[in-house]
């Protein structure tokens, strides 16, 4: 194909997901559902060529950016919070999933054993992203779309991993011994070399000045993580996930304002082309992949009936599995909840300790736990919010990209690949159409995830640290001077009236814009602390960090054009 030709379809893409993403709000569907659609149509037009995508291309070069940049902008307060629930969807329930998949297409495949059956249970075991972008807008509980998120994140590594074990095991003689070695140091290296690159990550880019300039390198830093754990045999998908979560952690505490802000800017226009072209993929390969099947004497409707069947033994597994997963979420709550009686008598008693960092330490605690408590209760996973966890359990691009990376001398390969196709768009096809339905008719659609009493809250703390802030004796600007009443008391006027904040630092000019420097530092400073207790939920703990962003940005510019404030 000619260079002019791909820059041209390259063109059509971008318009085409653009355009889609622009309608599917006004009809109702997601767009990764309409994306599938209008690849499908394009692929049955006569003459139109057959498709068909090197699997690496997919696996190590679109995947491990969108999990990067899922991974930086994930709530680390809830995962850390739901990281039992999450670590046993993304693990066990994969293996699991894997091995009984594997028995039931041993049994159904002629001609394929126990460790090939397993390679392709994996392959249609992971979920797929595309749920969270449809019930965050369904306004689902946050708790649910993390656990979600973060579930779709991991379990496509531990999928590949599981894959690539099971594939090495077939004609080969593998002790479960040594298959679980495998399994194990693939995960601990790629954890590794994520733990690596995040803190490399951010510590480079808080060196290197300009906002460009870092969000370039957080343009190469999913690969940074990715290439070399593969090349060290371990998984690339872990490794940027690793590294996203590391990223965004230490992203408040390293990066300027200006690179946070340009970051999740240019990180979001990357996600929207780089899912819409997965999607798209994903519905123009099935007349490729039906070629294959009819070219090498396999039944197609054989493989479309064994897909389904799939389909439906995946949702099984997944409803038999999350149920225990949920009773065992209920009882956690009421455990913690009456815990938190005696943690309190604790600090009680602490406060009469001598020491002030032991009753610091205990204060701190009885906060900790008493914010999880408040957790568990606000946000509880029942049995409404485990039929969300079920059917927004859909299979996407990571299956068919993981089929197709099956060696080619795999047996039956174009027909193993054919069902994995059928799982992964009858999956989003049936279960994507019908998850706002059932999120309403559960009634969890609508919950408020703008929690405004934490959003007062946080103004009430952010005013209280300014306040504070104004009243240290010992405050200084940056050469050390003390700062005139005159300064502090227009500094006081300005952010109880934005109004009056020009008017002030025409009077008051560079000490103005110090103090207020100083007063958002100490603001972050606060709400990061906050995070680290969890007091907050992430994503209004999140709002107030962008809001002091970009004050403080605006501050700057102005401090360095006093001119244009005239």
């Amino acid at each position: 194909m000619l260079l002019d030709e791909v820059l041209l379809i390259a063109v059509v893409a971008v318009i085409a997901i653009v355009a889609i993403h622009s309608i599917a709000p006004r009809v109702g569907v997601a767009a990764p559902l309409l994306l599938v659609s209008l690849g499908v149509v394009v692929s049955l037009i006569p003459g139109m060529p057959e498709i068909e995508v090197e699997s690496e291309f997919i696996l190590l070069g679109i995947i491990p950016p969108l999990l990067y940049s899922a991974a930086v902008n994930l709530p680390s307060t809830e995962f850390r919070r739901d990281f039992r629930a999450i670590s046993s969807l993304s693990v066990v329930l994969v293996l699991l999933s894997a091995v009984l998949m594997g028995l039931f297409f041993m049994a159904l495949i002629p001609g394929i054993g126990l460790a090939l059956g397993i390679a392709l249970g994996a392959v249609v075991s992971p979920t797929d992203a595309v749920a969270v972008q449809i019930i965050r807008k369904m306004g689902v509980s946050p708790r649910i779309v993390t656990v979600l998120e973060a579930e779709s994140m991991f379990n496509d590594a531990t999928a590949l991993v599981t894959m690539r074990t099971a594939v090495a095991a077939v004609g080969a003689t593998m002790t479960l011994g040594e298959a679980a070695w495998d399994f194990g140091s693939a995960v601990v290296i790629a954890v590794a070399v994520g733990l690596v690159t995040g803190e490399l990550n951010v510590r480079l880019r808080r060196w290197v000045p300009g906002a460009a300039n870092s969000t370039a390198i957080s343009f190469v830093a999913p690969f940074a993580a990715a290439v070399p754990a593969e090349l060290l045999g371990a998984s690339g998908l872990v490794a940027a996930v690793v590294a996203g979560l590391v990223t965004g952690y230490r992203a408040p505490l390293y990066l300027r304002p200006a690179d946070r802000i340009s970051e999740r800017a240019n990180w979001r226009t990357a996600e929207l082309l780089l899912e819409g072209v997965v999607f798209l993929l994903l519905g123009l390969e099935v007349v490729t992949l039906v070629t294959d099947v009819e070219e090498t004497h396999g039944s197609v409707w054989k493989a479309v009936g064994l897909g389904v069947a799939a389909l439906v033994l995946a949702l099984l597994i997944r409803i038999a599995y999350i149920a225990p997963v949920v009773m065992a979420a209920s009882r956690r709550a009421r455990r913690v909840r009456a815990r938190h009686e005696r943690v309190e008598g604790l600090a009680e008693r602490a406060e009469a300790h001598p020491d002030p960092a032991h009753r610091e330490a205990a204060a701190r605690r009885v906060e900790q736990h008493s914010a999880y408590a408040d957790y568990l209760e606000n946000r509880p996973l029942g049995w409404r919010e485990g039929g969300v966890l079920v059917w927004a359990g859909m299979r996407g691009a990571i299956t068919v990209a993981a089929a197709q990376s099956l060696p080619s001398d795999t047996p039956m390969r174009s027909t193993l690949v054919l069902i994995a196709f059928v799982v992964a768009v009858g999956s989003l096809m049936s279960q994507g159409a019908t998850l706002p339905w059932l999120t309403r008719r559960l009634g969890v659609a609508g919950e408020s995830v703008h929690d405004e009493r934490e959003r007062a809250e946080l103004r009430d703390l952010l005013a209280g640290t300014a306040d504070a802030v104004l009243a240290d004796s010992q405050l200084r600007d940056p050469e050390g001077r003390e700062y005139e009443p005159a300064v502090v008391e227009a500094v006081q006027r300005a952010m109880a009236h934005a109004r009056a904040e020009d008017q002030e630092t025409v009077h008051h000019g560079i000490r103005f814009y110090d103090l207020r420097l100083a007063i958002i530092e100490a603001q972050r400073t606060r709400l990061l602390e906050a995070r680290s207790v969890g007091t907050f939920g992430s994503e209004a703990l999140g709002d107030a960090l962008r809001i002091l962003d970009a004050e403080q940005i605006s501050l700057q510019l102005r401090a360095d054009h006093p001119d244009g404030d005239d």
